[in-house]
C-alpha cells in the first residue's frame, strides 16, 4: 500500500497579485458574516502573502503586534485594521447590499475559487 503524504495548505502562497489578494478578502468579508475575526485572519493571510516584515513598517506596527492582530484568535480595533488595509495596497468601499438574493449567496464562493484558480 502506498503511503499518502499531506501538507498544510497555506492560502497565502497563491495569494500572488494585488488582485488575487483583493478578491480574496472580498470573499472573506462577504463570508465572514461579521466575524470579524474572521476577516483580522484574512488579512493576516493576505499580510504573509506580502511579507510581515514590509506590511508593518508600511502599517507603522511592530511585526508582533501586526501577528497578533490578524491572528484570529482576537478582534483587532478598526485603526489597526485601516492602517493594514493600506499597507496592503488595498481599499474598503460600500455597495448597497440586497438581501435574500441567489445571486448574493453564491458570489462570495465563487469570487474566491475565481481568486485561488487564477495562481
Amino acid at each position: 500500500m502506498t503511503k499518502t503524504i499531506t501538507t498544510k495548505y497555506d492560502v497565502a502562497e497563491h495569494l500572488r497579485t494585488p488582485e488575487e489578494m483583493a478578491a480574496y478578502l472580498e470573499a472573506c468579508i462577504e463570508e465572514a458574516k461579521g466575524d470579524a475575526t474572521f476577516i483580522a485572519k484574512a488579512l493576516g493571510d493576505i499580510a504573509r502573502a506580502k511579507g510581515m516584515s514590509q506590511v508593518a513598517r508600511d502599517a507603522g506596527l511592530s511585526r508582533e503586534s501586526l501577528y497578533k492582530a490578524l491572528s484570529g484568535e482576537r478582534s483587532p480595533g478598526f485603526d489597526t485594521v485601516l492602517k493594514v488595509i493600506g499597507a496592503l495596497g488595498l481599499g474598503l468601499r460600500a455597495e448597497v447590499v440586497h438581501t435574500n438574493s441567489k445571486a448574493q449567496r453564491g458570489g462570495a464562493a465563487n469570487r474566491r475559487k475565481k481568486a485561488l484558480a487564477s495562481g
